[in-house]
């Protein structure tokens, strides 16, 4: 049988869960999760999981399997969505991987880096410190990444950081290094992505929010608040979470945190399909 890989890619609100959805059904196929935040069971409506019905019509792997407590990452994903997809193929069907998260697609088909195993003294010491001292440590012993990373991304700082106290090297010099172990060695794939005109997709991430307020967007950010989970948690930085917070806490009127909520979406939206565009050049693209 041929290993025929199907990626259906975009910025969020793109309409990625409708195509891949009448795929699937066409198909036969399996849609498997390719979105950093829909790992996560909290905030179904706030990240746009499939609903009861798409999944009851059609297999749905990786959506809502991660607590909010817990820190996913592109390598710990690409072994999730390997073993599924192989899984389709064992069963005969068509793996659809459908999600916006770049950096997890080209984990999984391009393989990682071949970056040493950090001691975990080392990554106690790091993960101890406060997200501006992480931040200032990278900026002082690692320049190159620091100027790579957001400021405010303690995750990703934090795996700088280790990184370089580990090797005494800069992970973007392993970054540089050949990737191994990526399923593109053994797929076909056929992939897509949709790239809609700005104008339709702010019309649509505008609708989108409309939708997720009247659906209980809100409860759902209520209920991660009540948890009191430590703030540098990824799910804690999901768009729209931290305006309705504000919100919640007092600090930002109800109009003021959807008007953030929708800028804040439609520029992560930007930075999606920029990195579609000069990351996966030769992928097709569908105006959506």
């Amino acid at each position: 049988m041929q290993r025929l890989l199907r990626v259906i890619a975009g910025p969020t609100a793109s309409g990625k869960s409708a195509r891949a959805l009448a795929e699937a059904r066409a198909s036969g196929g399996i849609i498997i999760n390719a979105d950093a935040l829909q790992l996560y069971r909290d905030l179904p409506i706030l990240t746009a999981q499939p609903d009861a019905e798409a999944r009851a019509e059609v297999p749905h792997r990786l959506y809502g399997m991660l607590d909010a407590s817990d820190i996913a990452s592109a390598a710990r994903w690409a072994a999730l969505a390997r073993a599924e997809v192989e899984a389709a193929w064992q069963d005969g069907r068509l793996p659809i991987l459908v999600g916006g998260t770049g950096l997890y697609l080209r984990t999984l088909i391009d393989g990682i880096a071949p970056i040493p195993a950090v001691p975990p003294a080392i990554r106690t010491g790091v993960r101890a410190l406060a997200p501006s001292e992480v931040r200032r440590a990278l900026e002082a012993e690692d320049p190159v990444m620091a100027a790579r990373l957001h400021p405010h991304d303690p995750q990703r700082n934090a795996r700088a950081l280790e990184v370089i106290r580990a090797t005494g090297r800069s992970l973007a010099d392993w970054q540089r290094l050949q990737r191994t172990g990526g399923i593109g060695a053994i797929a076909t794939i056929s992939a897509l992505v949709l790239d809609p005109p700005r104008d339709v997709l702010h019309a649509r991430i505008g609708a989108r929010i409309q939708a997720m307020q009247a659906a209980g967007a809100e409860a759902e950010v209520r209920a991660l608040a009540d948890r009191q989970l430590p703030a540098d948690l990824p799910i804690l930085r999901a768009i729209g979470v931290p305006p309705l917070l504000a919100h919640l806490q007092g600090t930002l009127g109800k109009a003021e945190a959807v008007a953030c909520w929708e800028t804040d979406t439609r520029r992560y939206a930007k930075r999606q399909a920029t990195w579609f565009r000069t990351q996966f050049r030769g992928w097709p693209r569908h105006p959506a």
